[in-house]
């Protein structure tokens, strides 16, 4: 799979913008701030409805513009498939495939996936839990549409729950009413348990190949799943903390409190880990999604790195460009601010590749 061609209006600081890309290597090029992340963004909201960065949509809409549009033109198992989307302030966001409207975003997850590489991504290591767990549940559901599912029946179970003990206020609860959202939470929740658990085993064999190949097997790193119900079932484990529940007004226990443990040599990656380390571990983990996501699906994803050079050593950043120039990935973007950079590690690998200069105000050229 390969996008053809993006077209951009009005999103962030670009005015307009249209991009032919080679089926290769595609490099942005330009100084901080200029607008060579957008670009990576417009192609991850094209793939999954939301923007990378957590921003409402009406945030992605150029200063005193009153909407936004995106198109991409790829190229999915042979066939041509349009992607539109459009947000205009005060109105519902309009997602299309070959010009026919999504009655739910959810039908389109998964068909374009997509892994993106980000200097945010040290949130995953620095910061709480819902980083982590955001990250399992994105990478499931690129390939399992009954995860997503359930997913979002949990969580509007979890909702409804936490509405109900915020109602109460400490108070007794009917319990008959209670009941209905703990068995959808202890439903849902025992399900996606074990779709992470699964997923999880084979995953932490990918992460270690990479994090082995990048680092030349200096250290030994793990990935742990810590479930919040720990070996209770999660009716059980509802029932056991409702008095605390009540008095908190919220749930605290169940998958939406699961956790990650990330260590290096049998320690915290946040405490121990120097920078080099954090960054190394993280492209480690995405390039694991890549290769799990092409393993599960049979088609390979776009592969989005922005500035992810800085702070990693030559050795390091060598052993990445070898990597992704590797079969296995297909369609490669990347930022940096120096092109002598970029030209001189893709011609060693001798990979197609091609170069578009971020010039300020939004504006690209080739």
């Amino acid at each position: 799979m390969f996008v053809r061609e993006l077209h951009i209006v009005n999103f962030k600081n670009i005015a307009e913008a249209t991009f032919t890309f080679c089926p290769r290597f595609n490099c942005i090029v330009g100084n901080n701030g200029v607008g060579k992340t957008n670009v990576l963004d417009a192609l991850y909201l094209l793939s999954m409805c939301k923007s990378y960065f957590g921003l409402p949509d009406t945030q992605s809409i150029r200063h005193h513009e009153s909407f936004f549009v995106l198109q991409g033109k790829y190229q999915r198992d042979g066939e041509d498939v349009d992607v539109y989307c459009g947000v205009k302030r005060g109105q519902k966001k309009v997602f299309k495939r070959n010009q026919k409207a999504y009655e739910k975003l959810s039908e389109h997850i998964g068909l374009l996936p997509l892994v993106m590489v980000s200097p945010e991504d040290v949130a995953l290591i620095d910061g709480g839990s819902e980083e982590r767990r955001r990250l399992v549940d994105g990478i499931i559901s690129q390939s399992d549409r009954n995860y997503l599912y359930l997913l979002i029946r949990y969580n509007k179970a979890l909702q409804q729950r936490n509405s109900l003990l915020r109602a109460a206020e400490g108070r007794e609860i009917e319990p008959a009413v209670l009941d209905v959202w703990d068995e959808q939470l202890a439903d849902c929740g025992e399900k996606i348990l074990k779709h992470r658990s699964d997923f999880l085993q084979d995953f932490k064999v990918f992460f270690q190949r990479y994090y082995d190949l990048i680092s030349s097997g200096k250290e030994q790193v793990s990935l742990n799943y810590n479930s919040s119900s720990k070996d209770l079932g999660m009716r059980e484990a509802l029932g056991k903390a409702l008095e605390k529940d009540r008095l908190l007004g919220y749930t605290s226990v169940g998958v939406h409190r699961d956790d990650l443990s990330l260590t290096i040599d049998e320690y915290p990656v946040k405490k121990i880990g120097s920078q080099g380390q954090k960054k190394t571990f993280l492209i480690a983990l995405k390039l694991a999604q890549y290769a799990w996501l092409y393993q599960t699906n049979k088609i390979k994803p776009l592969l989005l790195l922005d500035d992810i050079f800085d702070k990693l050593d030559a050795e390091r950043v060598k052993r990445i460009i070898e990597l992704v120039g590797e079969e296995i990935f297909g369609q490669v973007f990347i930022t940096d601010t120096n092109r002598q950079h970029l030209d001189d590690m893709l011609s060693a690998q001798n990979v197609g590749y091609k170069l578009f200069f971020a010039e300020g105000n939004g504006s690209f050229a080739e």
